[in-house]
């Protein structure tokens, strides 16, 4: 129980960076640095989600 927990909270987080990403690349005078962190922090936490689904 506590793997599907950990897994739906990465889902979760994931899916909050995402649309933060999005906001921020929507906004005028978008920090370029803070995106790409923020799209880093996606990928990695989407890479984590596969590595545990596989």
């Amino acid at each position: 129980m506590a793997f599907d927990a950990h897994l739906e909270a990465l889902k979760r987080k994931h899916m909050a960076v995402s649309n933060a990403v999005e906001e921020a690349q929507r906004a005028p005078g978008i920090d370029d640095l803070k995106v790409a962190t923020m799209k880093k922090e996606k990928l990695r936490l989407k890479e984590e989600i596969v590595r545990l689904t596989a």
